[in-house]
């Protein structure tokens, strides 16, 4: 069988101000262009769908009608809840979703035979996947008990309980001439990030190793990771990567899917195939002067500008480079300012808050007029109101 795997979307995803649905939506069309290209028998989106909890309904129209074209390739289509997906509201998704053929699994439920989805494909090669949304450390609690396990068991950390869920969920596993399969959202140990993802859920406890995954599992498809990787485990364990780069952190990124192609007696067989529908993002350094010589295309900007800090910068900066919308001083500037301020303490005993906030910016490299003035203005506005 062949499949398609692809995770974080994040449709809906703002980058710092910067609305990006118009190019979500041409990377979505881009991935629905290759499974009409490639013919897979099964797509799996591994979470984070959206970037948010609560998607407007632009961001919710453009998931729904992704997935349903994806569905209308032929393929069997499974998404799961990721950490920043709502699950709820994902499941609450769901009569409509069975109504349109699409499987859609938001949040654990109290029954493990939901996370277990069988298929056939259209040459008769039966398949069996394992669905499993992002679980929380407190919701991972409450899975295990779900699944009747013991309070000291209960008691094991996170991987322990991804570990004990995992093996209630694929205790079918093994049965002659079904391809067994995985996804799940979630961080694996010794995998990369891909630069850009929040901290909060990526952390060691929140990490797995790889050996949760059982050795007859014949494909894992994983979501989190917006690095496309593939890791060493017992099985083909993977990440597909996001299609597009989330933010700056991430402008090294290829965005792509994997094509997968596995049966019940062969190892499974990747290639990533590229998405390059999104605008790139880069990041710029230089005086105004460099920025200015420089060829910067359609991208969307990150500039570190080297010159000292005054008031009005960043709109010369932007004025110069419309498409930049991160401005920031460049380190280097910081440092060697910070570092020959350091030389000198200045007496603050009996003098005057503007005088005091003068050699603050002094010592910083900030030793800008206009910037003291409106100091000035905005002291005098606070203290004599």
């Amino acid at each position: 069988m062949r499949i398609l795997h692809t995770s974080d979307w994040h449709v809906g995803k703002v980058l710092k101000g910067q609305a990006r649905l118009t190019e979500q939506i041409q990377v979505l069309a881009r991935v629905v262009e290759i499974a009409r290209a490639e013919r897979p028998d099964l797509v799996i989106v591994a979470g984070d769908l959206y970037d948010t909890s609560a998607p407007g309904p632009d961001a919710t129209r453009v998931v729904t009608r992704a997935l349903t074209a994806l569905r209308g390739t032929g393929a069997d289509v499974v998404a799961i809840g990721g950490n920043h997906d709502n699950g709820a509201a994902l499941d609450a998704l769901r009569p409509w979703a069975d109504a349109a053929g699409i499987t859609l699994r938001g949040a654990v439920r109290d029954n493990p035979d939901e996370h277990v989805i069988t298929g056939t494909t259209g040459d008769g090669e039966p398949w069996r996947l394992v669905a499993l949304p992002f679980l929380s450390q407190r919701y991972a609690v409450r899975a295990t008990e779900m699944y009747q396990l013991t309070a000291a068991e209960a008691n094991q950390t996170y991987a322990d309980h991804i570990a004990r869920v995992l093996a209630r969920l694929t205790d079918g596993f093994g049965e002659l001439g079904v391809v067994d399969l995985i996804t799940a959202h979630l961080t694996v140990i010794g995998g990369r990030s891909g630069g850009g993802e929040r901290e909060v859920h990526t952390v060691l406890g929140y990490a797995v190793p790889a050996t949760v995954f059982p050795t007859g599992a014949h494909y894992v498809a994983l979501g989190h990771l917006h690095r496309a990787q593939q890791l060493e485990a017992p099985c083909p364990v993977r990440y597909s990567g996001s299609p597009l780069p989330i933010d700056f952190g991430e402008e090294d990124n290829v965005g792509s899917v994997s094509i997968v192609d596995v049966t019940a007696s062969t190892a499974a067989r990747v290639r990533e195939v590229p998405v390059d529908a999104a605008t790139p993002l880069r990041t710029v350094h230089g005086t105004l002067d460099e920025l200015a010589a420089g060829e910067h295309g359609d991208a969307w900007l990150r500039v570190f500008i080297r010159e000292a800090p005054r008031a009005g910068l960043r709109e010369e900066v932007q004025a110069l480079l419309p498409r930049a919308l991160d401005v920031r001083i460049d380190p280097e500037f910081t440092r060697a300012a910070s570092a020959a301020g350091a030389t000198h303490t200045p007496q603050r005993a009996g003098r005057a808050p503007g005088q005091l906030f003068a050699d603050y910016l002094d010592a910083r490299g900030h030793g800008d007029d206009d910037v003291r003035t409106l100091f000035d203005t905005l002291y005098e506005e606070v203290t004599s109101s």
